[in-house]
């Protein structure tokens, strides 16, 4: 297989060593680079973009950057992109957190609050943040190949993602309230949870998407 290059973006807001070390172990062949310059990204393969942290900090330096031109002209070009938790809620119209932020409008739809007093169907009280293993339940994407029906996978979130679409929406879970995990578009594919830190239902996303062809 011909060695290919995943740039994994740096914008200040993300734990960038997890993902760079869990695409390295999927794929040891592929060559892994952390960076936030332009030019290296748009001469990559495939892209990830990462986010942790709150919204109007992360947004502040995407746009400070240049990154949400970055993000769609890399987007637009065909090639694989896979976003990861506030990077997914980074490409919504906007969100909810810090009294209100703009984002990037990829996918169209809102980030919402789980609320200070959540609780489930029962009544019973649900710890915000949403912080833990949860089953996620997904349709036949290419990026669930060998992903048995509601994994669990690994979050943590204060804030969900409610997409305006739902022929976006990839995969869904329950937290109170049933909320959009993972939504993809042509070669875009975006995800709540840290696939890093899903032990083997992540790492086997990860292998996926080095893998992908950028096709549904």
């Amino acid at each position: 297989m011909t060695q290919q290059t995943v740039a994994v973006i740096d914008y200040g807001m993300g734990n960038l060593h997890s993902v760079k070390s869990a695409l390295e172990h999927v794929a040891p062949e592929q060559k892994v680079v952390v960076t936030s310059d332009p030019a290296v990204v748009a001469a990559a393969d495939r892209v990830i973009f990462p986010g942790v942290g709150a919204i109007r900090d992360c947004m502040g330096e995407i746009n400070r950057l240049g990154f949400d031109k970055l993000l769609r002209e890399q987007v637009a070009t065909g090639k694989p992109v896979l976003a990861i938790c506030v990077g997914l809620q980074a490409l919504m119209d906007h969100s909810e957190e810090n009294n209100g932020v703009d984002c990037i409008g990829i996918f169209p739809g809102q980030v919402k609050f789980f609320g200070t007093n959540h609780k489930d169907a029962n009544g019973n009280a649900l710890k915000v943040p949403h912080m833990g293993w949860n089953q996620v339940n997904h349709d036949d994407h290419p990026l669930w190949a060998d992903i048995p029906q509601n994994s669990r996978f690994y979050f943590v979130h204060s804030f969900y993602v409610q997409a305006a679409d739902e022929s976006l929406v990839a995969a869904s879970c329950e937290y109170g309230v049933k909320f959009d995990t993972a939504l993809t578009r042509d070669n875009l594919f975006a995800v709540q949870f840290h696939p890093e830190k899903s032990h083997t239902s992540g790492l086997q996303l990860l292998k996926n998407f080095l893998q992908w062809d950028g096709k549904a």
